[in-house]
């Protein structure tokens, strides 16, 4: 879809920005799970050897078992190296560092212009490289609907803005003062019990 105003732009860029985002997410994700794997097998493995050198454990259950856990070990860092996480991520980081540039210099325009269209055309380039389409496709799908989750839970937070009443700190520190100049005495009432008191004494 060819995007016209300046306005479809940005938010074009900032859906396909935020798809690259959740695709490196849940590669990062793979990523540490494996690794995970890795670390909690190999010291499994350890605690094998330990346990097994302290009670002197022979028998050949226990000669296998850590034969078995280092070939797990080895067939997950063949997968993980298969699967190549590092530069598939590497890419990926690139494409959203590109498309937040290009985000940023619509942001800083009001108009389109030559260089505009190059970068935006550049930014598509780079998102069509990075990822197959099927999973561009699926991760578009939930940049979308995320974004949408976002405008609406906007639109009643600034609704709830508009219903509160329009309380200033303002007007309750006036309040406030007006209390405590209400308690203060005046000069008036002062100077009727200076008076009361001279009464009192010259009767007495």
């Amino acid at each position: 879809m060819e995007q016209q105003t300046i306005f479809t732009i940005r938010a074009d860029l900032k859906a396909k920005r935020d798809a690259l985002s959740l695709c490196h997410e849940e590669l990062k994700k793979d990523s540490d799970d494996w690794n995970k794997c890795i670390i909690i097998l190999s010291l499994l493995n350890g605690m094998i050897e330990t346990v097994k050198i302290q009670l002197q454990l022979n028998s050949s259950g226990y000669k296998l078992l850590p034969i078995f856990i280092s070939s797990l070990i080895a067939i997950i860092s063949s997968l993980i190296k298969f699967r190549d996480y590092p530069r598939r991520m590497e890419v990926l980081i690139q494409s959203v560092a590109m498309l937040t540039d290009t985000l940023s210099k619509y942001r800083n325009h009001t108009e389109i212009d030559d260089d505009l269209i190059r970068e935006y055309n550049n930014a598509l380039e780079k998102l069509e490289t990075s990822i197959y389409p099927d999973i561009r496709r699926k991760y578009l799908y939930l940049a979308h609907k995320n974004l949408l989750s976002i405008i609406k839970m906007e639109d009643k937070y600034f609704k709830a803005l508009e219903m509160k009443p329009n309380t200033t700190p303002a007007s309750s520190s006036n309040n406030s003062c007006n209390s405590d100049e209400d308690k203060k005495p005046t000069l008036s009432s002062l100077f009727k019990i200076s008076k009361y008191n001279a009464e009192q004494e010259e009767t007495l």
